[in-house]
């Protein structure tokens, strides 16, 4: 959530922020502005009064004391009351408004962001790798999948519906070590590992910006106020909920496994086939906390921990700024890390790293002290993917793909799969 001063002292900056977004928010900002004014004013004259009500309880005894008529100074006492009650009331009404105005409107980028509309206007930064030269034509990861007997969405589709997977034997096997991989990798690079919860209440949904805005892109449980997790960002970020952190312990790193859940609302026809895009998937991501200062420090060292698995698995990949128009709503800053994918003749997502700044830690009281007698201050909040899990085993699928049908496995992997290939039965 943005800060409401900033919107305050340069409605200006905020609203062609939005503009650069493609969201033109110039009269939800000014309505904003108008509830703000109004809230002060009330503000201002309940202060009032109720200053005149603390001035009236100290005359009132000593009226009495010197036998003087204390019926008028009571009776405005009354009249006094009644309207501090009403403004309130009316204060509450406001408070709730905009709060629900001001959740709606997305972060500001940062000003390195490049404007654009859209992901044909991203900046590519740099690439790592080839892509293969095959010497026959590729096969998707899905149909090498299916001819190794290893992945199974048929199967997921009776016992669930569409957009889920079983794996079987080594495709199974493969998923695991890729975690395992990932999270071995990270803990030795100074991230602390957690395994947190799949589910999440509502007021940790709204800390880290899935509600109010993004409802229908979840999985409620019915009759609770628990969600799915759409990604361990989620509860990872909101174990520090409510709490004022020491700077000594900034910044703070952690590394998370956990299966993911997404409605996937507006994704109809897109990545319909395969591993990409589905309801249910593994990630492990990288969380951080970190002073104002050194956040952007600190996404640069992020995405370079995101890049790490992937040159470890000599999988080629290409690192681009999101531009403006292609951020994500809490975002200030974001790099996307793509793989190289054959059968899409392209580079397809499966690393997003975001610097937040305060926008997530003011909506989760995230705050941080650098010395017990200072104010406390807000922290900066950062995630990234450290990476998708099934889309490693798609890229795996597809770039280490032999002729013969089988699939050679990354060196890396093989301690961790105990056999160097997954050949056709």
């Amino acid at each position: 959530m943005l800060d409401i001063k900033l919107i305050r002292q340069d409605p200006d900056l905020v609203k062609q922020a939005m503009k650069n977004r493609n969201k033109d928010m110039d009269s939800l900002i000014d309505e904003i502005l108008m509830i703000d004014s109004d809230r002060r004013a009330l503000m201002q004259k309940a202060d009032e009064l109720k200053a005149e009500q603390n001035r009236a309880s100290k005359q009132i005894p000593a009226l009495k004391k010197e036998g003087g008529d204390v019926s008028g100074l009571m009776a405005r006492m009354k009249s006094i009351s009644e309207e501090v009650r009403a403004l309130d009331a009316r204060l509450s009404e406001l408070d709730a408004k905009q709060s629900e105005l001001m959740y709606s409107i997305p972060n500001v980028p940062h000003g390195t962001v490049p404007v654009g509309r859209d992901e044909t206007e991203n900046v590519e930064l740099r690439r790592s790798g080839e892509p293969k030269a095959f010497g026959f034509e590729p096969l998707p990861h899905w149909e090498v999948g299916a001819n190794l007997g290893i992945l199974d969405p048929e199967a997921a589709a009776k016992v669930t519906g569409a957009r889920f997977h079983f794996y079987r034997g080594l495709g199974a096997r493969l998923e695991r070590s890729i975690v395992n991989f990932f999270l071995d990798t990270h803990t030795s690079s100074g991230y602390t590992e957690v395994f947190p919860p799949f589910i999440a209440n509502a007021g940790s949904m709204t800390g880290t910006g899935q509600l109010p805005k993004f409802s229908e892109d979840m999985f409620k449980l019915e009759g609770l106020d628990y969600y799915l997790i759409p990604t361990a960002e989620v509860p990872v970020t909101n174990m520090h909920r409510e709490e004022i952190l020491t700077a000594g312990r900034l910044p703070i790193k952690y590394c998370a496994y956990s299966a993911c859940f997404r409605a996937e609302a507006g994704s109809a026809g897109r990545d319909t086939r395969g591993l990409i895009r589905q309801h249910q998937f593994n990630k492990v991501e990288l969380v951080k906390f970190s002073d104002p200062e050194t956040s952007y420090d600190e996404l640069e060292e992020l995405t370079q921990a995101a890049e790490k698995v992937l040159k470890l698995l000599h999988l080629p990949y290409r690192v681009v700024a999101l531009c403006s128009g292609d951020m994500g709503f809490s975002s200030a800053k974001t790099y996307d890390i793509e793989v190289w994918m054959p059968s899409y003749n392209r580079y397809v997502e499966i690393s997003s790293c975001s610097n937040f700044e305060d926008f997530q830690s003011r909506r989760a009281g995230i705050r941080f002290k650098r010395d017990v007698k200072d104010k406390a201050q807000l922290v900066h909040t950062l995630n990234g993917s450290g990476v998708a899990v099934g889309r490693t085993v798609a890229a795996i699928l597809e770039n280490f793909q032999n002729g013969d049908g089988s699939v050679t496995i990354p060196e890396v992997l093989v301690p961790y799969m105990g056999v160097k290939a997954i050949n056709p039965k």
